[in-house]
């Protein structure tokens, strides 16, 4: 037996506006989720958090495909003020990166957090790299991005 549902103008507007309100709110909680983190200090110093992320895939010839990344790949930071980055492993054992222009050097280990500090006194575009996921012949680098305005 076969069920007919009549809707009346009233509640097709109704159901349309409520569609359009959860969507809006959908659209608005990932827009504030995809924010950079940045955690204000009383000494003015800008924190931020990244981690270490993994993709993994296997190719039609059944290769497995692997590529790192930091996470957010890119954070915006002011010139002349301390920044910290906290950088927690969470994919890959050890991650030894150098930040290229700011002669800066670490290594993230799985698990553990490292703390980098720094104040940046040039604008412009820093890499962040992984000596160990560099060369783009054993997959892509794991490169991430410090612009400092």
């Amino acid at each position: 037996m076969n069920k007919i549902i009549l809707l009346d103008r009233k509640k097709i507007q109704f159901y349309t506006i409520l569609a359009v309100v959860v969507i809006l709110a959908g659209a608005y909680i990932g827009w504030q989720q995809s924010k950079p983190t940045l955690a204000p200090t009383s000494d003015n110093t800008q924190v931020f958090y990244l981690v270490t992320g993994e993709f993994s895939a296997k190719s039609d010839s059944g290769k497995m495909i692997e590529s790192y990344r930091w996470d957010p790949g890119t954070i915006v930071v002011q010139k002349d003020r301390p920044v910290e980055l906290r950088i927690t492993g969470i994919n890959g054992q050890s991650h030894p990166f150098v930040i290229e222009g700011l002669d800066l050097a670490g290594q993230v280990q799985k698990g553990k957090t490292t703390i980098v500090r720094f104040t940046p006194k040039e604008a412009g575009i820093y890499t962040m790299v992984c000596t160990t996921h560099a060369d783009p012949k054993n997959g892509p680098p794991m490169i991430g991005y410090i612009i400092v305005q």
